[in-house]
């Protein structure tokens, strides 16, 4: 057995962890974290500590004068100029390398990448008023309503001619020929007809122009809010929609954000597959018939994907084709409001899964139709290998055009003000990352990984402007980044040289459950291995774990109840047969995982769609391989709503997981201490908050009066149970009593007992000053709390009084022969009641009170 000791309430101790072996998941090939947290792995046998640092590169590595930029904006600056001056003076102290000092070998890289973004900044306030108003380009550009008339704006700098197309002029642009001014932006102004817009609501329209061999090409307006197709019709392009709904139409909010969370417990969804029927769910159906399902298992945020429209469904939402439209397949604008406004109602955050790491490579629906063989600077996406992705098929956006700055910055205040949404999933970041994407790459903790010429600043730069648009338009947004790399500061502020994220994604956790459940026996699995997949991450930046997601749900892979059940799912889930061990097992250890995923493996928490409850079957989007059939393409609802399946055991420890988080807020703590992990036993223990956490992966034994460390003395029960009834477990978790025989009861009391000298860790158990013993059966883990004493709950004072009076008059006919008695206890009786008295008048503003009577009761 050994002991590990994890505190996040003590920075100054906490040194370098090591990384992960190569992983794989859907974008990027491999998951290795450098982590800043302190592990301190104690060996009780010899009393000594290893401490393991993260390695790091010998090196000093200056990228200063390496990195490549082909701005054309960025080159009116020379390091002469007063604005030079002031950019070094406010990046002269980075706040990231005191909280860390081994990123000062890559100081000059930091230097450089934050003059970078101080000099973006501040050439945006020069040029267009700040960057809150260079993000308001949705009013300048695609169609907006001015006085008297619909004006068009789009930035085409290729185009020879261009012409606005449309059923308003029967597809004939020859009257509505646009100009082009010297930044290459076309504009054209429509005026009203008899008072009225002279293209109707919901109206199909496309921007028409002609490039450099003569061609003419049809186009969906770059900043179209709305494109549809003709379901009708295979294979049919997209239209772009004018949508200006009439006020009597406009969905107007109801409800007011809800506060954020320190702590987000988040359900990953997807509108169009969450129906139970075989078919595309619609936003409304969605807000009518999910949310509730969400809110009842406590979660106190949505992760919606697959928002932004993308003409090819089976991507998952991730080519996207109209960065501004809402996906029609699940209904209008309008119908998306509604869902978002809904969830605020049941007190839930929404978060948007944003794709700005790239765009469909489709030419006739998306913004790639735009490029027509011109110069990078003259496009949204780099010419060459360097604007294609080749795993994703799809094109990388050039973060150094000013353009795409405007373009996607305006993208996000768009979803943020329009929609209402809390904040976003950056989707693809290691991608931006690195010039690399990494492809064909492996992380292995080395900083000179994450510092170096295959580092894309220009992607860095634009993540940090990103990040400090969206908390400067909403301090409480929530921002989190899907990056496989771990590099250093990514979830660090902006103002310290950060790139300014709330959270990243802690993605190896999931490869590391679907390596033990493929390839290692019950008897195989490392409890130590295990803690360090779970708690190696960098301190001070903030994780969200999960056990499995989308990724793990899609067709060719298995989601953890598939790998641990497989067929039986379809024949061993009646409740009115008893379950088998392959099912016994799968319930148990599906509750498990997610249970220590959740509890150790980060800040926040994700579940994806179904999972809660044990979803059977993959994710197959309709395709030409499956009969364009929808029958995998759905969430069995009605397996978790039948009462005698248990399906619905797994979803009632989700609820009870995240309403323990609820109440005592474990998740949002600093205080993580693992202060057991046991090969032997097959046992970890440890504490989040003031909870004690049991998780036993013995396959057979039992452990009565099993001794565990904590850190505070007292009385402890039980918090949450696995093993309960209502879980589907047989009720076995409990105590001992005196005759060593069983006793189910989760108000069963746990007193503590001493461990060693006070104040010194090497004198006690596991490192911790106090210990109880508990019962702790096979596949189980409990979670115990302090029980606070009567008088911190609220004591009634009236109770108290009468106590001592009848105790006091029982003693009186006890002692006749005593008259020097009677009297001593009559002056007492008369004092606690004078003091009872006055207390009932002062008790609301001297609660400390409650402590003296209770010492007076006592005497």
């Amino acid at each position: 057995m050994f002991s590990l000791s994890l505190s996040l309430s003590n920075p100054a101790t906490l040194l370098g962890s090591s990384s992960f072996p190569p992983t794989s998941c859907r974008k990027s090939p491999r998951e290795n974290w450098s982590a800043k947290l302190q592990t301190i792995w104690a060996v009780n046998r010899c009393s000594k500590s290893l401490a393991r640092y993260p390695f790091l590169c010998p090196h000093r590595l200056s990228l200063y004068k390496k990195a490549d930029h082909d701005s054309s904006i960025s080159a009116i600056l020379k390091d002469d100029s007063p604005v030079m001056a002031t950019i070094e003076e406010e990046t002269e102290n980075i706040g990231i390398l005191a909280l860390d000092p081994s990123l000062g070998r890559f100081k000059d890289h930091l230097l450089y990448r934050t003059r970078k973004y101080v000099e973006q900044k501040k050439l945006i306030e020069k040029y267009e008023g700040g960057l809150e108003e260079f993000a308001r380009g949705y009013l300048k550009f695609g169609f907006n309503r001015e006085k008297d008339g619909i004006v068009y704006r789009e930035w085409a700098p290729a185009a020879q001619e261009a012409e606005l197309i449309g059923d308003f002029n029967d597809w004939n642009g020859s009257n509505h020929r646009m100009e082009k001014n010297q930044f290459g932006v076309w504009t054209i102004k429509i005026p009203d007809c008899d008072g009225n817009p002279a293209i109707p609501h919901n109206s199909r329209v496309k921007f028409r122009f002609k490039h450099g061999n003569g061609t003419w090409v049809d186009r969906i307006p770059a900043w179209i809010k709305y494109a549809t197709v003709d379901p009708t019709k295979f294979a049919a392009p997209y239209d772009g929609l004018y949508w200006d709904p009439p006020p009597s139409e406009r969905y107007q909010f109801k409800y007011a954000r809800p506060p954020k969370s320190d702590a987000p417990r988040i359900y990953e969804a997807h509108v169009g597959m969450s129906s139970s029927e075989p078919h595309i769910n619609s936003y409304r159906e969605f807000a009518d018939n999910i949310l509730p399902r969400i809110r009842s298992n406590n979660y106190n945020t949505v992760q919606l994907m697959a928002i932004m429209e993308h003409s090819y469904y089976a991507s998952f939402g991730y080519h996207v084709t109209n960065f501004f439209a809402v996906s029609s397949r699940s209904g209008t604008p309008e119908d998306l409001k509604y869902l978002i406004d809904k969830a605020h109602g049941l007190g839930l955050r929404v978060l948007m899964d944003i794709v700005h790491s790239h765009a469909s490579n489709n030419i006739t629906d998306g913004l790639n139709g735009f490029d027509v063989g011109q110069s990078s600077q003259e496009s949204y996406f780099h010419n060459g290998d360097r604007g294609y992705h080749k795993l994703w098929d799809s094109r990388l956006f050039n973060y150094a055009n000013w353009e795409v700055l405007r373009f996607l910055l305006s993208n996000l205040r768009w979803w943020l003000e329009e929609y209402n949404f809390d904040g976003f999933r950056f989707d693809g970041v290691t991608s931006m990352l690195y010039h690399h994407h990494g492809i064909d790459s492996v992380f292995t903790g080395n900083y000179s990984e994450y510092f170096s010429v295959e580092t894309d600043v220009d992607a860095v730069v634009y993540l940090m402007l990103a990040n400090c648009l969206i908390h400067n338009l909403l301090p409480d947004a929530t921002v989190i980044a899907e990056d496989v790399s771990g590099m250093p500061a990514l979830g660090r502020l902006v103002s310290e040289g950060g790139i300014g994220f709330d959270f990243r994604l802690a993605m190896s956790i999931p490869d590391k459950w679907i390596d033990y459940l493929k390839n290692k026996k019950d008897d195989e699995w490392s409890m130590h291995d295990i803690v360090s997949s779970l708690t190696n991450r960098r301190y001070t930046e903030k994780c969200v774990s999960y056990a499995e997601s989308h990724d793990q749900a899609i067709v060719g892979d298995k989601t953890i109840a598939f790998l641990l059940m497989d067929k039986e799912m379809y024949s061993g889930m009646s409740c009115l047969m008893p379950p088998s061990p392959v099912i016994d097992r799968g319930i148990a250890l599906h509750k498990m995982i997610h249970f220590i995923t959740m509890a150790l493996g980060g800040e926040g928490y994700l579940n994806f769609m179904g999972n809660e409850f044990g979803h059977p079957d993959w994710i197959d989007f309709p395709r030409q391989g499956n009969g364009w059939s929808y029958e995998k393409c759905r969430r069995q609802w009605n397996l978790v709503d039948t009462d005698h399946l248990r399906y619905k055991f797994m979803n009632a420890f989700d609820a009870a997981m995240n309403a323990l988080d609820d109440k005592f807020l474990f998740l949002a703590s600093k205080k993580l201490i693992v202060s057991s992990a046991s090969e032997k036993d097959k046992v970890i223990v440890f504490e989040r908050g003031d909870l004690v956490f049991v998780f036993n992966f013995h396959p057979e034994n039992t452990y009565e009066g099993y001794k565990v460390g904590c850190d505070l003395p007292g009385k402890y029960r039980v918090a949450l149970d696995s093993d309960a009834w209502d879980f589907g477990g047989p009720g076995r978790s409990g105590s001992i009593s005196d005759s060593s025989e069983f006793q189910v009861g989760h108000n069963v009391d746990h007193f503590t007992s001493p461990e060693g000298i006070p104040g010194v860790p090497e004198t006690n158990f596991n490192n911790r000053p106090n210990s109880f013993k508990i019962l702790s059966p096979p596949r189980t883990c409990v979670v115990y709390y302090r029980v606070e004493e009567d008088f911190e709950e609220g004591l009634d004072v009236s109770e108290t009084a009468t106590d001592v009076v009848a105790e006091v008059e029982n003693l009186e006919s006890t002692f006749d022969e005593e008259p020097e008695i009677i009297e001593m206890l009559s002056d007492e009786q008369t004092d606690v009641v004078a003091e009872e008295e006055n207390l009932e008048s002062t008790i609301d503003e001297e609660p400390e009170i409650i402590e003296m009577l209770s010492d007076e009761q006592e005497l």
